[in-house]
């Protein structure tokens, strides 16, 4: 920070100026190597096993995450008997 420090309004101006045109090159470079792509429309909707088939290729951690761990009671209030 002390290249702020003991300078004149006009010389804090050009620092400014001067990270200003590095962030207009730096954008209009990364402009030129990434064109964006069209998305192409699938000719069918995807299904929800093919959604959870991506997602486990993706996030093998995450395999499974979609059943429940613990197996279902009876009734609303589980096997508890209410008084």
């Amino acid at each position: 920070m002390q290249i702020l420090f003991k300078k004149t309004i006009d010389q804090c101006r050009m620092i400014g100026a001067r990270g200003g045109r590095a962030r207009a090159r730096n954008l209009r470079m990364r402009k030129l190597q990434i064109t964006p792509k069209t998305p192409v429309p699938p000719n069918r909707p995807e299904t929800a096993a093919e959604a959870v088939a991506l997602l486990d290729r993706q996030f093998p951690w995450l395999i499974g995450a979609e059943k429940s761990r613990w197996p279902k009671r009876g009734g609303i209030h589980g096997s508890r008997s209410v008084l």
